[in-house]
């Protein structure tokens, strides 16, 4: 209340507030789309199912790569609140890497599954698999623009208050998906194989 009635203005509070409204449109984007799945991932039109087509090992690994990022993310993060601008695009640069690496895997894993005769338009259960990871996937190639445009601001002006505030949000960003996308492997993947 005394904010409002000095008029005192924190863009830092406006922007994480805008941007958690943000993440929530985002959890209703997925939740329809794990929705859709869990109407469709059944639906095999007497094709193959996850069983026949997952390659668990794969998608572990792949796995493993964005929750490293995650984790290597973080270590920017700490390196920003030290004032440490080197450390701080060091670490971003291994997490784009990390990025780029599962990008690699999804796209060989789509390419695999077309090249198969596994498309979407293949049967149900694929149309909602592609729908649903392909969207995760989106994410991560958004999040990736972002963190490289990011990294560039930083070079340029440092660590200043504007910058911090985006590294706040596209953290934010980075570890929602990294949430959805143990979502995707427990519920599209395992599921799928059991």
């Amino acid at each position: 209340m005394q904010f409002l009635v000095r008029g005192e203005h924190h863009p830092q509070n406006a922007t994480l507030l805008g941007f958690w409204i943000y993440l929530m449109s985002d959890c209703l984007i997925f939740a329809c789309l794990f929705a859709t799945y869990g109407v469709l991932g059944r639906n095999y039109a007497a094709g193959p199912t996850g069983a026949d087509l997952f390659d668990l090992p794969l998608v572990a690994i792949n796995t493993a790569l964005l929750l490293l990022s995650s984790i290597t993310f973080g270590f920017a993060m700490l390196e920003m609140q030290q004032k440490r601008l080197k450390g701080t695009l060091l670490w971003l640069g291994i997490t784009g890497l990390f990025g780029v690496a599962f990008l690699g895997v999804e796209l060989y894993e789509f390419a695999h599954l077309i090249h198969v005769g596994a498309g979407p338009q293949r049967s149900g259960f694929l149309t909602a698999f592609f729908a649903l990871v392909g969207t995760h996937g989106l994410h991560v190639l958004f999040g990736i623009i972002w963190l490289v445009t990011l990294m560039v601001q930083l070079r340029r002006h440092g660590l200043i208050p504007a910058n911090t505030r985006r590294l706040f949000c596209l953290s934010m960003f980075w570890h929602f998906l990294d949430v959805v996308w143990i979502g995707v492997f427990t519920f599209v993947y395992l599921m799928g194989v059991l």
